[in-house]
């Protein structure tokens, strides 16, 4: 018999370590932004006369990005945190896909129900790891204690194994959802947070040339320059995040189609044979 309270310690260290990773990582990923941002990006080395507050050296692109002004900084935490969380969902789904390929790890659990092989399919499961195979072998294990038994209905025993593939699943599937929604924030408000940055760089680009009173081509093209640095390091984390998201939450589907398909057949087989 499954052990719920293993299950449930299981979960809940699994969404500890989530919740304690994005609390120390979206702090510390802005922290980060503002020191690159002061120490590399405003480097005097980098502007005429030594002087961050002067123009940057001629296609010197650090100086101009630090005169993209203080939301510079915000968009590099935020693309740090799209970084640091694509490589953490990829480790994690990587390990809930176990070790080899599911749709083959489902036939070999199909092929073993058909002999009638229940011990070979928790082996099986033992040597694939993962998700897939954790809720899979939760479901044989109610397969055999169903068949010791005897004193309730086909349809009561049927039902019993899927209602523990259906907690099992609940059980993991959320593990790998975990700070995806990180990534869905960050794909809508970056780019928002890129124009903003835009539109503040063009009101004092504009507001330096009507102080300055004649029209200085120069001026306005690198002020328009600076400007625009927000807004192409708004997308540019918008666009890796949405990327990721769609492919996190495809492998995801696939390892929730992989347990339906794999938990349909155990239910089904045992309907079949009992």
């Amino acid at each position: 018999m499954s052990n719920p309270n293993v299950k449930s310690d299981k979960a809940a260290n699994s969404g500890n370590f989530s919740a304690v990773f994005a609390s120390i990582l979206i702090p510390v990923a802005l922290i980060i932004g503002f020191v690159v941002f002061f120490t590399i990006l405003g480097n005097p080395a980098n502007f005429e006369d030594n002087n961050p507050k002067g123009h940057p050296h001629p296609g010197n692109y650090l100086g101009m990005m630090f005169k993209g002004g203080y939301l510079v900084p915000i968009l590099m935490g935020l693309l740090i945190i799209v970084i640091c969380v694509i490589v953490e969902r990829f480790i994690t789904i990587r390990v809930a896909s176990g070790k080899g390929s599911i749709p083959n790890f489902v036939r070999k659990i199909k092929s073993l129900l058909d002999r009638d092989d229940v011990n070979g399919a928790i082996a099986e499961c033992d040597k694939q790891r993962g998700s897939v195979a954790n809720v899979i072998r939760e479901g044989l294990r109610k397969y055999q204690a169903m068949e010791k038994t005897p004193d309730m209905e086909k349809e009561q025993k049927v039902l019993a194994i899927q209602k523990e593939i259906e907690e099992a699943t609940s059980l993991e599937l959320p593990m790998l959802e975990k700070n995806l929604v990180i990534l869905a924030t960050i794909s809508s408000i970056a780019t928002l947070m890129g124009l903003l940055g835009t539109v503040l760089g063009m009101i004092r680009a504009f507001s330096a040339i009507a102080t300055a009173g004649a029209p200085d081509a120069v001026a306005l093209s690198t002020g328009i320059s600076e400007a625009l640095i927000n807004t192409a390091l708004g997308i540019s984390s918008s666009a890796i995040a949405i990327i990721a998201y769609n492919y996190f939450t495809t492998k995801i589907d696939g390892l929730t189609y992989g347990i339906d398909e794999a938990g349909f057949s155990i239910a089904q087989n045992y309907a079949a044979k009992h």
